[in-house]
């Protein structure tokens, strides 16, 4: 939804321009595209910890892993 223009009342008011007012669909958009911009990084941010958690499991288990077979491998 659009406001209707603007008519110029005197000649004075004739550079007057009308300008759109945004409907709610595009406010609401231009909102989320703020609020989200941080969402995102910290989207982003938690994947990426994720990420590096994992190969640090991953890491441990190996090591794990190792140590077991030792031990086994030292028993008689």
């Amino acid at each position: 939804m659009q406001a209707a223009p603007v008519r110029p009342t005197t000649a004075r008011d004739t550079a007057v321009r009308a300008t759109a007012i945004p409907s709610f669909t595009t406010a609401l958009r231009a909102v989320e595209s703020l609020l989200m911009s941080g969402g995102q990084r910290t989207a982003r941010r938690n994947a990426w910890n994720s990420v590096l958690e994992d190969r640090r499991r991953a890491k441990d288990r190996i090591e794990t892993e190792r140590a077991l077979r030792q031990s086994v491998a030292g028993r008689p």
